[in-house]
């Protein structure tokens, strides 16, 4: 029975340290990728090597899922429980993501008050009109036309 244990304890171990090592080789397999990145000049490259490490983080991820949460040697359904729930959750983050750029987007390109703005008729100014006495005249005459259709609507409130 103690000679189980002891091939059980060190067949353990060794797991630990096989998986151990497997994640620190990724991370810096990363690393060396990320810094590598810092000088690129080529978009499609750089698109390629954040896909590489995302790649790799999912790797670590799964790594790190199956030995030290111990799924690896849990039930089907057990793994089902945690798995189908968390694709639901990367479906909703990518979902919620793809709607707020759209959202951006949109929100960029329309203007509301466009359509108002291109019907507004405006009056051509008569050439001479904008100098002198006339000009003020024309403007105390715009002023008054805009007091008597106040006090109009204060007469209709009333």
């Amino acid at each position: 029975m103690a000679h189980t244990a002891e091939h059980e304890a060190s067949h353990g171990n060794g797991e630990v340290k096989k998986v151990t090592i497997i994640l620190s080789v990724l991370t810096i397999i990363e690393l060396v990728i990320g810094f590598w990145m810092i000088g690129m000049e080529s978009e499609a490259l750089r698109m390629a090597c954040k896909g590489t490490i995302v790649i790799l983080m999912l790797a670590k991820a799964f790594y790190i899922v199956a030995y030290f949460m111990h799924l690896k040697h849990e039930l089907r359904n057990m793994i089902m429980t945690i798995v189908v729930p968390l694709a639901l959750f990367i479906w909703f983050i990518i979902a919620f993501l793809a709607d707020g750029n759209s959202f951006r987007n949109l929100r960029n390109t329309y203007d509301p008050y466009f359509k108002e703005q291109s019907t507004i008729k405006v009056q051509p100014k008569e050439h001479g009109s904008g100098h002198g006495a006339a000009g003020t005249h024309h403007e105390a005459s715009d002023s008054t036309k805009k007091g008597e259709e106040k006090k109009a609507v204060e007469e209709m409130k009333h």
